[in-house]
């Protein structure tokens, strides 16, 4: 992240985060895709030259996807967890959990770091019932490349999550991209 820079998609096979980041928008804004309603569902489609492949929902959209699944979270957990965004890819049949963590100065992220591995969790057990696989990705800037992170940097790996700095890659999400 760059104070006063400029951000947002500006490549073919990745998404450049800021600060104040909206997933879809810049999802919306890579070549062949579009964000659009799916009629009586959840959350948004994410279409790719007009063929839906994945889902994607903000914080209480996730349990409205659960409900319309048949999905009672609340026998599950005792408190809802309200992720930045998740995304559904259909393909992989995979949910990745999309968290992203900005800073400029010491705060109070440094802990929430080290919560992945419950809230993978936790995640894990709402959609085993749709046979769903969970990944847990933190989009960090810059900030966190300090050397006072690296042991939190390596605890995110060491449960199976992940972090990626200033930008989500599509291909890693298992989104087509466009042949260039």
């Amino acid at each position: 992240m760059k104070t006063g820079g400029l951000g947002g998609a500006n490549t073919l096979t990745g998404l450049n985060f800021e600060d104040k980041v909206d997933f879809q928008k810049l999802l919306a804004e890579i070549p062949g895709y579009s964000i659009a309603k799916i009629p009586n569902k959840a959350g948004m489609g994410v279409y790719f030259e007009g063929r839906i492949v994945a889902r994607c929902f903000k914080k209480h959209d996730f349990y409205k996807f659960l409900d319309e699944s048949n999905v009672s979270w609340q026998k599950m957990l005792s408190k809802k967890l309200l992720p930045d965004d998740a995304m559904l890819v259909i393909v992989r049949e995979t949910l990745f959990i999309i968290e992203v963590k900005y800073q400029q100065v010491a705060g109070s992220v440094d802990e929430k770091l080290q919560t992945c591995d419950f809230k993978r969790k936790q995640y894990l057990k709402l959609v085993a019932p749709l046979g769903l696989k969970v990944e847990y990705v933190y989009v960090l800037n810059d900030w966190f490349k300090k050397p006072e992170y690296k042991d939190v940097l390596d605890y995110i790996h060491s449960v199976n999550c992940h972090y990626k700095f200033n930008e989500l890659p599509i291909a890693w999400l298992g989104l087509p991209t466009k042949k260039v």
